[in-house]
């Protein structure tokens, strides 16, 4: 059973590498592919397997099969609309926010979808025994004009003691395990890498609400992280947690034992395989792990 693995890979963090990394671990036999290059991919393949990475300037041959997208950036206005055009010639879809698998399942016909949210990997995305010498962290850009931008200033005037800005991706595990309060805003009410990458870390998750995407078939309120609705609520929610260490804690590590036992890349891509050989049976039964 040979895979041809689609993705680019000019981001060391983006969720192929987190794909790939399963597959070799559990000695798949596969070749990596560039989509620049996805014309010159042989028809040797038993399986076509394309991971979104949020450029689709390319896309790959319409006759290669059985082939498979995992979409991501559904979310998104300008990608969802090409991925919407690229998707109609693969026989199946996972898509990580289920949002944008009810969109995909009632705007394209004769393709099935299936969710599939994203996830961390825990040896990338470590808990680390360190001392929280950060009030907050948050790893990502700002985006100034944007909610997020307005929030992320709020919060470094406010705490001063905190990481706000990028990094390397190896470092995230030292940020968000030397930090109390792991800060996310999700753009576009998408379930995002950031959420599974801090509790991960063993640190405790506050992020804005997330409606109608299959975020409560995931978490539980209040005790595997915490939701904000507005800037008031999460400024209060902030203060009042850096300031109840023991139950911050509690919920930090409840959290941390959810995603590292039920949501890593090696959970994702065992559902993928398991979907597969359960949808094409025979020689796919060799996927499953």
């Amino acid at each position: 059973m040979r895979i041809a693995l689609i993705y680019n890979k000019d981001n060391k963090s983006t969720t192929g590498i987190y794909i790939e990394k399963v597959l070799q671990e559990n000695k798949i036999d596969y070749s990596h592919f560039w989509t620049k290059d996805a014309n010159n991919i042989p028809k040797k393949f038993d399986l076509y397997l394309r991971i979104d990475h949020g450029d689709y300037k390319y896309d790959i041959p319409k006759d290669l099969h059985p082939a498979v997208f995992y979409v991501i950036d559904t979310h998104l206005k300008k990608p969802y609309k090409k991925i919407r055009q690229q998707v109609k010639h693969y026989d199946l879809a996972f898509c990580a926010n289920k949002s944008g698998f009810f969109s995909l399942s009632r705007q394209v016909k004769n393709v099935e979808f299936q969710w599939l949210p994203l996830g961390c990997d825990p040896q990338i995305h470590t808990k680390l025994k360190l001392e929280k010498k950060y009030d907050i962290g948050f790893v990502g850009s700002q985006a100034r004009k944007s909610l997020r931008g307005r929030l992320i200033d709020s919060l470094r005037e406010k705490y001063p003691n905190s990481y706000i800005k990028g990094a390397k991706f190896r470092k995230m595990s030292e940020i968000y395990s030397t930090s109390k309060i792991g800060f996310n805003y999700a753009i576009a009410n998408d379930i995002n890498m950031r959420i599974f990458e801090i509790m991960s870390c063993g640190c405790f998750l506050l992020t804005n609400r997330i409606k109608d995407n299959g975020f409560y078939e995931l978490f539980e309120e209040g005790k595997h992280l915490v939701t904000y609705r507005n800037e008031k609520e999460l400024l209060q929610l902030v203060e009042y947690y850096l300031h109840n260490d023991n139950e911050r804690e509690h919920i930090a590590q409840a959290g941390f034992e959810l995603v590292t036992t039920r949501y890593t890349y090696y959970h994702r891509v065992q559902k993928l395989f398991n979907y597969m050989a359960f949808k094409w049976e025979g020689e796919f039964n060799q996927l499953r792990i």
